[in-house]
């Protein structure tokens, strides 16, 4: 899947993955529609398995590379980094020690 991507992504440059008819960005419940529909044909995919799973995989991903909270917030297009930091907030790495070095103690 990752290699068909690659390849859409150079051959349809355009700034949204998945676009409408109009070359906009297509709303997620066409997303959700189309995993709905092949999801009884893969047999390996969970039967729970939704389009929220897919943003919650990028946004753990994001945020195992190091990304901050502004740029989750931003690829995630979430109003506030308070919503994003009550939804993934356990993603990130515990940085008491670093905080601790960082003031002498």
């Amino acid at each position: 899947m990752a290699l068909l991507l690659a390849a859409a992504v150079q051959t349809y440059p355009h700034k949204n993955l998945v676009t409408n008819g109009w070359g906009g960005a297509a709303g997620p419940w066409v997303i959700e529609r189309e995993i709905r529909r092949v999801k009884p044909l893969i047999e390996t995919l969970p039967a729970e398995f939704s389009f929220h799973d897919l943003r919650h995989y990028m946004a753990s991903l994001l945020i195992a590379s190091g990304a901050d909270i502004k740029t989750v917030q931003a690829r995630m297009r979430h109003a506030s980094a308070t919503t994003t930091l009550n939804v993934y907030g356990h993603m990130w790495p515990d940085a008491d020690e670093s905080t601790r070095a960082a003031v002498g103690m």
